[in-house]
């Protein structure tokens, strides 16, 4: 065994040691930004944090648990303590003062601020998600449990729902040019019907990337809808304020986004029902329409054959006056030669062989003489 090599409890006591000692660390002030609180059975647990440091803290018998709030800037007031067993430094807290609004809160704030008088945030600007989305465009790490809990839940809503992931980081500085890539890359390159863009829950400022004044004006420009679903139901970013929708989770933003099959066939049988409605009614006018128009038809003809009987009962009428037998009937006699009619005296000589027709018969005569008038 090397001498010289000392074990890590003989360190650790070292280490501890060595805060136990130094007076001027014990009840000290140290100013910074509050984030990842955590407050359980009224302990606090918490980092205090500035742009090149972190600091554990843990304030036990926190009595107003409203003095912590995430992205505050406060004096905490207290002792650092290297604890042997968990190999952990903790600045364990005493007291607490506010020392303003945290810088990152204050950037929000004025951020927020900004792009809602601008009317980023405004309904009317706002694109409707469509109803029978059949693919999806998903920004978010392809790491992680975020894009298998999208998947999941639209299979089984939908197993037809075709899903695209643009990798993305979701977390730390310039995460938010990545984001901004995935938007534009599902605007000009990919047909996709919503953007999801998503990533769990986290500390305040885990999720500062959602928070970027360039990503809002982005997510504003999108021709497809963006659906916002960062951190978890209590958390808010910008991008949740000008996206087309809010989801308070990204499980949450595939059930909103993706329609139950079954409610998919209501809406077909719905459709379906109100065209042959639509259709039945349409089919009963035009059958009311041709009913008339039969009917109509036939008294036209009725109408027009009524008026040729009259028209034939007339001319027979006439007809019958003219025929010869009628004629005969009233002792009038036809008189023919070789059967022709004989109509004037100057058609007859002496000796011709006449025929004259009576109306019960007819006699054979020789001309025996001619007397004109």
């Amino acid at each position: 065994m090397d001498q010289k090599a000392i074990s890590v409890s003989q360190l650790s006591g070292y280490i501890k040691g060595i805060f136990d000692a130094e007076e001027l660390l014990h009840n000290i002030s140290v100013f910074g930004e509050i984030s990842g609180l955590s407050i359980l059975r009224g302990n606090a647990y918490f980092t205090l944090k500035d742009e090149n440091a972190l600091l554990s803290c843990v304030f036990f018998g926190v009595d107003d648990e409203k003095i912590l709030k995430n992205g505050d800037l406060i004096v905490a007031t207290g002792t650092p303590k290297y604890y042997v067993k968990g190999g952990k430094l903790n600045f364990n807290v005493v007291s607490v003062r506010p020392y303003g609004i945290g810088e990152l809160f204050q950037r929000f704030m004025e951020t927020k601020e900004k792009l809602e008088r601008e009317g980023l945030f405004d309904q009317e600007f706002k694109k409707q998600i469509p109803e029978n989305v059949k693919r999806i465009g998903v920004v978010s790490s392809e790491k992680g449990a975020v894009i298998r809990d999208i998947i999941n839940v639209s299979s089984r809503r939908d197993k037809s729902i075709d899903i695209v992931l643009f990798p993305s980081r979701v977390q730390g500085e310039g995460a938010e040019k990545d984001v901004i890539a995935g938007i534009e890359f599902f605007n000009k390159k990919s047909n996709v019907d919503v953007i999801i863009v998503a990533r769990g829950g986290g500390s305040f400022e885990d999720l500062m990337p959602f928070n970027s004044e360039e990503l809002a004006r982005a997510v504003f420009a999108s021709e497809k809808p963006v659906v916002s679903a960062v951190g978890h139901e209590t958390d808010f970013t910008i991008i949740d304020f000008v996206s087309d929708l809010r989801a308070p989770t990204p499980s949450a933003a595939a059930e909103l986004v993706v329609a139950q099959k079954g409610q998919k066939v209501e809406r077909v049988l719905s459709v379906f029902s109100k065209m042959s409605a639509i259709l039945d009614r349409k089919m009963n006018l035009e059958y009311s329409t041709v009913s008339n128009l039969r009917k109509d038809l036939n008294n036209s003809i009725k109408t027009y054959l009524n008026g040729l009987v009259y028209g034939l009962e007339m001319k027979a009428q006439a007809l019958e006056k003219l025929n010869p037998e009628r004629v005969l009937e009233r002792g009038y006699a036809k008189i023919e030669r070789n059967l022709k009619n004989i109509t004037s005296i100057k058609q007859i000589e002496v000796e011709d062989n006449l025929e004259i027709h009576l109306k019960d018969g007819k006699i054979s005569a020789i001309v025996k003489g001619l007397e004109e008038k």
